[in-house]
């Protein structure tokens, strides 16, 4: 099978380096040559940095590029494709968005969080699958089955509602840790004495449903270690961590205490 991929960021480079062992990677496009020549030389792919250099003589056509620039690029590419399987990464772009201007579009979505300093474990991410026809499907599983163990069919309002849950569950979660290496930075203490407990909070999570294994003063009502908190990042000069710690003390009080309040 011959792949092509528009877009040379964080999701297109550890795609392509993963489907490079099984698949021919025939192009990278990027309208950055650099980006697109660092990639393509990972993958033994030619760099392109123009839609009208694509070769349309290609199985399946990847677009991973930032959700916003999605729409632009298939009806750039709808001027020149038209029986080659065009498929998003989006979580939360609609399927409907791709089949506004081709008929053969879909989705393959893997549901993780993407840095270029570290490599990703294939295995076990989720990958979601959405096809307009119906016979592309067999073919978008048969390629994730290859990266993936965990290969799962969703509608857009499904995986858009996943996404939504990734934001609260990883990039939401990573800037509380950007805020605790904050405070202990302020202190001069190590952040990394805090590495376990972030690794068992985590490790809970998934073994429990979290609403159980919820800790902390909030969760029992520790109103005077509250306040002596709130009063610490206030007196810090620290309105921005005082009304974070304010907001979620008080939808945790309401989540496991509603009838106190």
């Amino acid at each position: 099978m011959r792949i092509s991929i528009v877009g040379a960021g964080r999701v297109a480079t550890h795609l392509a380096k993963k489907l490079s062992l099984d698949y021919s990677i025939v192009q990278i496009l990027s309208p950055t040559l650099l980006h697109a020549v660092r990639l393509a030389s990972q993958v033994q792919a030619t760099a392109v940095t123009r839609i009208e250099d694509l070769d349309c003589d290609v199985d399946l056509l990847i677009i991973a590029v930032s959700d916003r620039a999605i729409s632009a690029c298939i009806t750039q590419l709808a001027q020149r494709f038209t029986q080659t399987l065009i498929v998003h990464t989006s979580g939360s772009t609609h399927l409907d968005v791709l089949t506004a201007a081709y008929a053969r579009a879909g989705v393959f979505y893997p549901l993780q969080t993407f840095s270029l300093e570290r490599e990703v474990d294939w295995a076990q991410t989720p990958i979601l699958l959405e096809t307009a026809q119906p016979q592309d499907l067999a073919i978008l599983k048969g390629i994730a089955q290859c990266l993936s163990e965990r290969v799962y069919l969703y509608n857009s309002s499904q995986r858009l509602s996943l996404h939504l849950a990734a934001v609260f569950a990883c990039n939401f979660t990573n800037y509380c840790y950007d805020m605790a290496e904050q405070i202990t930075a302020a202190e001069q203490v190590d952040f990394d004495l805090l590495y376990p407990l972030i690794l068992e909070t985590a490790e809970k999570a998934t073994q429990n449903s979290p609403e159980k294994v919820q800790t902390g003063p909030a969760a029992r009502q520790d109103q005077s270690i509250l306040a002596m908190h709130q009063q610490m990042l206030e007196q810090g000069q620290r309105p921005d961590l005082a009304a974070v710690y304010k907001l979620m003390s008080e939808q945790i009080l309401k989540r496991h205490h509603p009838t106190t309040l």
